[in-house]
């Protein structure tokens, strides 16, 4: 969930020892347009929002993008640039009431001639009826809709709601803005402790383009130099050392069932595709770092050697087979280290699609092609009776022929021609495998050269 990062309540918080200022988030909350860090594509001058700002027009909206990055805050803005009541509601924690005791307050506010701005975050999370059930309400006019989603909307909204809602697409914060919002944060927080470089380069590192992350980052570091000054150490070095200490080690944003995941495997595959041994390596350790199941990415990468590298190098599919084996007798992190042995090789393998291709169309022409019959040479024959009907009969067999090939006999149904599906690249182990092939289509020439002068001869 996007949570808000600059929420309205600046009331100081008391615990049972001393009283607390607000958290830093809410501190830090911008109060107008260009006090918001990044998205500048979205709300610079003369962009959409900005305009619709200037304007004073609200249209419905879905915000996609990743955690932190600021969608809460700007659907608050809208709503107090826009003198409008905001309605907030979540996804994850609303339901059917929530959402009916929305549309009531709206319609109260509608009395008193006041607009009402719904934002939804992470829309994506309601189901079809649920999403359907903003639609009168928008069309009406009750309310000015904005979603919020982390996910791809194509794919998570309901079309209906798409075609009546104008999506903008926020980014992660680069390390720049990260920065400037690193600024603000420490002239709060700790005005008078200077950070050397290489310790904003681990906080900005470590919030991986969340905003949110970063104030919670700065204020678990600002909680760990007043502890340890709590504890008799008047003066605390700010070094690597200490920073690794005051941090809980925090996984860079990764979402196992959502786009992020999906990109990333799909990095992982392409690099491996196109034989780049150390862009596979980087996109692996980084969906392990994320919290990827090894055991999916074992059998991602199963896939890959079936798919892109087949009959040019049938070592490949042993050796991460033997890799998902290893994982399943070590586990993590040993076991780890086989399947990134595998996904390195992958990417030196030679390649090939030839055997995916060929499957591919086959399967395609099968689907769109009759029911042929099979030939009756090829048909088995249990019993006397599918002997007599000449089930088998003529049937050559291979191991008795020259090479164990009998050159010339036919295995497709009859009056199919020959489709040459599969087409051997001229890579590894299938550059001989074209050799072979031809050698076997001109041994078939020749029989059936023969073969039709005999008929020939015979009339």
């Amino acid at each position: 969930m996007d949570a808000d990062l600059f929420s309205k309540d600046d009331t100081p918080k008391t615990s049972g020892k001393t009283t607390l200022l607000a958290p830093l988030a809410e501190r830090l909350r911008p109060k107008t347009l260009d006090e918001v860090i990044g998205q500048r594509h979205l709300i610079g001058e003369g962009k959409p929002l900005s305009i619709a700002f200037a304007l004073g027009k609200p249209h419905s909206m879905i915000l996609w993008g990743p955690p932190g990055v600021g969608k809460t805050t700007l659907a608050r803005l809208m709503a107090d640039a826009f003198h409008a009541e905001f309605i907030a509601i979540s996804a994850v924690l609303s339901g059917v009431k929530d959402i009916r005791d929305a549309v009531a307050r709206a319609q109260a506010a509608q009395m008193q001639n006041r607009a009402t701005l719904l934002f939804v975050d992470e829309v994506h999370r309601f189901n079809k009826a649920q999403q359907d059930a903003f639609l009168p309400h928008v069309e009406n006019g009750l309310f000015t809709f904005i979603g919020a989603t982390t996910e791809n909307p194509s794919f998570e909204v309901n079309s209906a709601l798409l075609s009546r809602s104008t999506v903008y697409v926020l980014h992660a914060l680069t390390e720049e803005e990260l920065e400037q919002l690193l600024d603000r944060a420490l002239a709060i927080v700790l005005p008078a402790r200077p950070l050397p470089v290489e310790i904003r380069g681990i906080l900005t590192a470590y919030a991986d383009g969340d905003g949110r992350r970063l104030i919670t980052l700065v204020e678990h570091l600002a909680e760990a130099i007043e502890e340890a000054e709590q504890q008799g150490k008047n003066t605390v070095t700010f070094d690597v050392a200490f920073v690794e200490s005051a941090l809980a080690r925090s996984l860079r944003r990764f979402d196992k069932g959502g786009e992020a995941f999906y990109d990333q495997i799909s990095a992982l595959h392409k690099s491996v595709r196109g034989s780049h041994p150390d862009a596979a390596l980087y996109w692996f350790c980084r969906m392990l770092d994320g919290g990827a199941d090894p055991r999916y990415l074992a059998r991602r990468i199963v896939r890959m050697a079936w798919e892109d590298i087949g009959l040019a190098d049938p070592r490949a599919a042993q050796i991460v087979n033997d890799a998902a084996e290893t994982y399943e007798r070590l586990g993590s992190p040993e076991g780890e280290l086989a399947l990134a042995q595998a996904v390195l090789y992958l990417s030196v393998a030679p390649k090939s699609n030839a055997g995916y291709a060929a499957f591919s169309v086959a399967r395609r022409f099968i689907r769109e092609d009759i029911s042929r019959e099979v030939p009756m040479h090829l048909r088995n024959a249990p019993t006397r009776l599918m002997q007599e009907l000449g089930y088998g009969r003529a049937y050559r067999y291979a191991h008795d022929e020259p090479d164990a090939y009998a050159a010339g006999e036919t295995y497709l149904p009859e009056g199919m021609e020959e489709p040459n599906w599969y087409r051997p690249t001229p890579r590894g182990l299938e550059a001989k495998i074209i050799e072979k092939l031809a050698e076997l289509r001109r041994r078939d020439k020749v029989a059936r050269k023969i073969e039709n002068e005999e008929e020939k001869a015979k009339s």
